[in-house]
């Protein structure tokens, strides 16, 4: 009965243990939670401080989620400009931690022949504008872009924050690098700048694009793709409660048609085509040349 008695004793000393132990960790993890967005005093686009709380989304279902991550999602609206963004950006550990999983169709060669197709529509759409030069991809994904525009005639190079793929394409004897667009110093002026799905993944895209503008040529061409929240299509899934982009864990905007041509406009592009991306639902494709 005694040794009965001491071992109900020491299980009881060892639950009150773990249970101390799971406060800590829970303390700790909300802790992590709350720093791992940098919040936006401002709005990251025309940086009125008259921003509002919009749609809140979850974050938890998503195939990137880690628990570091807040599950909440609110979004704000700036009365002054329009834009829609996310209440804070990533701070670099959690960038760390979110791109530690890369997606399989993100990995340089996936579905190589099915994207060569993809990719070649998209170039087939820049050659009124420019034929010839650098194609630099910001966010290369798989690649197939730059194998594409290879094959075209341009000097490929690829821009990205997976080193995983960055290593790829220079064993492939592709210039890439593994670094932030705008800290990169470039020998020659660039001809074609894409970004395919990559703006609205950006803390800060106004100071990005005006870095771009500074790398191109005089008569440069920019290609961005990215959803338009000004859809039909974008509507429809948001009146249903479908909307999927408020709770995609690493976009930090949801860009109008109307806005996102007005910010490449102050940052010295003129708008040369619009059109429908096939890549995700409601997704616009804007050609845009510096001026």
């Amino acid at each position: 009965m005694q040794v009965e008695n001491q071992l109900k004793n020491q299980i009881a000393e060892a639950k009150t243990l773990l249970s101390t132990i799971k406060e800590k960790v829970e303390v700790s993890t909300i802790k992590e939670k709350v720093e791992a967005r940098i919040l936006y005093e401002n709005c990251p686009l025309c940086e009125s401080n008259k921003i509002i709380k919009s749609v809140i989304g979850d974050c938890s279902e998503q195939r990137l989620y880690n628990p570091i991550i807040p599950t909440k999602m609110q979004w704000m609206n700036c009365e002054d400009c329009q834009h829609q963004f996310i209440n804070g950006h990533f701070t670099d550990e959690a960038l760390e931690v979110i791109f530690s999983k890369q997606p399989e169709e993100q990995m340089v060669g996936f579905e190589v022949e099915i994207q060569r197709y993809k990719s070649a529509r998209i170039i087939e759409k820049i050659l009124p504008f420019k034929s010839a030069g650098i194609w630099m991809d910001v966010g290369f994904g798989n690649g197939s872009l730059l194998f594409t525009a290879d094959e075209f005639g341009f000097e490929p190079i690829g821009v990205d924050l997976r080193k995983d793929g960055v290593l790829m394409l220079q064993s492939l004897g592709i210039q890439a690098h593994c670094d932030l667009v705008q800290d990169i110093e470039f020998e020659k002026p660039i001809s074609v700048v894409s970004m395919m799905d990559v703006l609205e993944h950006i803390p800060f895209p106004k100071d990005v694009l005006i870095s771009l503008h500074s790398k191109m040529d005089e008569d440069g061409c920019l290609l961005i793709s990215c959803p338009n929240s000004e859809s039909w299509i974008w509507k429809f899934m948001t009146a249903k409660n479908r909307n999927p982009y408020f709770n995609t864990i690493e976009h930090y905007h949801n860009f109008s048609k109307t806005r996102l041509e007005s910010l490449l406009n102050e940052c010295g592009f003129n708008i040369k085509k619009y059109g429908i991306s096939e890549r995700y639902r409601s997704g616009m494709e804007i050609i845009a040349q510096k001026y």
